[in-house]
């Protein structure tokens, strides 16, 4: 390591994180004239960060796709749905307790879910696949938790496309001089003077050809301090670092299990949190995370044990580590939360769905840009092909998978899936042949019923009277054992990391505070740092496609309060 190099730099702002909430706000604040200095500790080809890698899904309320598929919604039952998911503490409507701010952050949100956010992106250009998807259904009473409606918009282009056109004015700043990208900075202090935070240390690390999400160097080059009026943190969430989402899961649900796959880049390790709180800053619902249960191993990874997650419709059985169905509404997409908690709960490290090939091919998707060549490259004959059932994501990524398992029978599938996690008759996580063909007749039976009484049955037949999930998402009601439809398939589902729910406590402009509560002057967050809002704008579920919304949200609310305040 050389020696520290003082820069008294004479920027307006430190953005520290080049995802797509520090693209935001350093694009809001240069928008108005400030100058601005964006570091990062990855290569240039990371700019973008973990939003590159995203499916593009937005939360939108009351959208011309909805109406175009026949949805109705407003922000009043958007709002009653977000509450119902986040049971936030009470008082938090009335300014009062740890939620208070979380929950201010969370109606201005779905209010610009409703409002300006789409107008906002359409003016910059970007574009949404026309059928509307429905996720988290919730499967509760009115109250709880899960989305009422379809709100899921697919961003054509997937994250990438949502990314361009802030990638795009960053480059526009650069070059008029009031944006400098600073890649390989790795911030290790927030630096105070008198109570008040005047800029960053940083390390500067080796230069290094890594390309997009693969691991980088780690060497330290030299160390350099930056000044500025204020410090931005949108360094993201945990969701790399195993071993602290482990120390901070809730205990009531057992625990994380040590074989885990891993939902973001490395870079995404929540350091620059604990850096924040050494500076002063207050970090809040650590223990609310949103990480999958229907994570496979990616066959291709980019980063450390790399997974994917299974956006499933509702037809697949949902079974634990033992065989047995998981129980109700935990059904596939209806509480990703839950059944994480289920599995967690039971101390086991996976669970399954079974199905056949032609669920398959129908209901499941792959989330991720990567995995979707249609979308993300904007080609509508791929995308035709995909809805002709030709060239199908799902099916390709099936043929490398070894947790994708075939066969004829109930009894040659559950042989398969003991083979796959090395299991012996009778111990924890063997699935008995025998139980498991008695659950696939019985299933079978209530679908050709044409009603039946199974809950899961009956919200699958459900789910078909809306459009577009009976057209492309909900396959038809038929047997598992149908020979037309087979062969039966089980998929080993991991745990998967991803979000971090909680984060900095900050105001409603995004300022940063105190364990006190009072502003900790000069620092502010954005993102996922800022548990998307307040420290904690979720809750404790979420309703998908809110955290993209949610960077951008507070990106641009952060950014403007700032310009306005210097």
């Amino acid at each position: 390591m050389t020696d520290v190099a003082v820069n008294k730099h004479e920027a307006d702002v430190i953005v520290v994180g080049a995802g797509l909430s520090g693209l935001v706000t350093a694009t809001e604040l240069t928008a108005a004239g400030r100058r601005v200095i964006l570091l990062d500790q990855e290569p240039a080809a990371s700019l973008g960060g973990q939003a590159w890698w995203s499916f593009g899904g937005l939360f939108l309320v009351d959208s011309p796709e909805q109406r175009r598929v026949g949805v109705h919604d407003d922000v009043e039952l958007a709002f009653a749905d977000w509450l119902g998911s986040a049971q936030f503490a009470p008082g938090a409507d009335r300014g009062d307790g740890p939620d208070r701010h979380g929950y201010a952050w969370a109606k201005a949100f779905v209010e610009f879910a409703g409002g300006d956010l789409r107008s906002w992106l359409h003016a910059k250009g970007v574009r949404w696949f026309p059928l509307v998807q429905w996720a988290e259904r919730g499967g509760y009473p009115a109250g709880g938790h899960g989305n009422s409606v379809p709100r899921f918009h697919i961003t054509w282009g997937t994250g990438p496309g949502i990314l361009e056109p802030f990638v795009r004015t960053a480059r526009e700043a650069v070059a008029s001089g009031l944006l400098e990208l600073r890649f390989r900075h790795r911030v290790t202090e927030i630096l105070t003077d008198d109570g008040r935070v005047t800029g960053v240390r940083a390390e500067i690390l080796a230069d290094d050809a890594a390309e997009r999400g693969v691991p980088s160097n780690r060497e330290v080059t030299a160390e350099v301090e930056l000044y500025a009026q204020a410090v931005v943190v949108a360094s993201g969430g945990i969701g790399a670092n195993a071993a602290s989402a482990r120390a901070r899961w809730n205990p009531e649900y057992g625990a994380l299990p040590e074989r885990m796959l891993q939902g973001v880049p490395d870079s995404t390790d929540g350091k620059l949190l604990t850096v924040a709180a050494g500076s002063g800053a207050a970090l809040v619902h650590e223990d609310r995370m949103w990480h999958y249960p229907e994570g496979i191993a990616n066959h291709s990874p980019v980063w450390t044990a790399h997974g994917i997650r299974i956006l499933p419709g509702p037809s697949s059985l949902w079974l634990d580590a033992d065989g047995n169905r998981l129980p109700g509404p935990l059904y596939p997409g209806f509480d990703a939360l839950g059944a994480l908690q289920h599995v967690t709960g039971r101390g086991d490290d996976h669970s399954w769905f079974v199905l056949n090939r032609a669920i398959m091919e129908k209901e499941f998707a792959l989330s991720g840009s990567e995995q979707n060549p249609d979308l993300t490259g904007k080609s509508i004959p791929k995308l035709i092909e995909r809805v002709r059932g030709k060239a199908v994501p799902i099916a390709l990524f099936a043929e490398r998978s070894p947790e994708f398992l075939w066969a004829q029978s109930p009894a040659e599938l559950a042989a398969a899936m003991n083979r796959l996690t090395d299991e012996t008759p009778g111990s924890h996580g063997h699935v008995d042949p025998t139980a498991l063909a008695a659950l696939v007749a019985q299933r079978d039976a209530q679908v050709l019923s044409g009603l039946g009484k199974d809950p899961q049955v009956v919200a699958t037949a459900a789910a078909r009277n809306f459009l577009v999930d009976r057209r492309i998402r909900v396959a038809p009601p038929r047997a598992l054992t149908d020979p037309k439809d087979g062969p039966l398939l089980a998929v080993r589902l991991s745990v998967l990391t991803r979000k971090t729910l909680g984060g900095l406590w900050c105001d409603p402009a995004g300022r940063v505070l105190q364990p006190s509560g009072e502003v900790l002057e000069g620092l502010w967050a954005v993102g996922e740092a800022a548990g998307f809002g307040g420290g904690g704008a979720h809750g404790h579920r979420a309703l998908e496609g809110t955290f993209l919304g949610g960077c951008l949200f507070t990106g641009r609310v952060t950014g403007r309060a700032l310009a306005a305040a210097l």
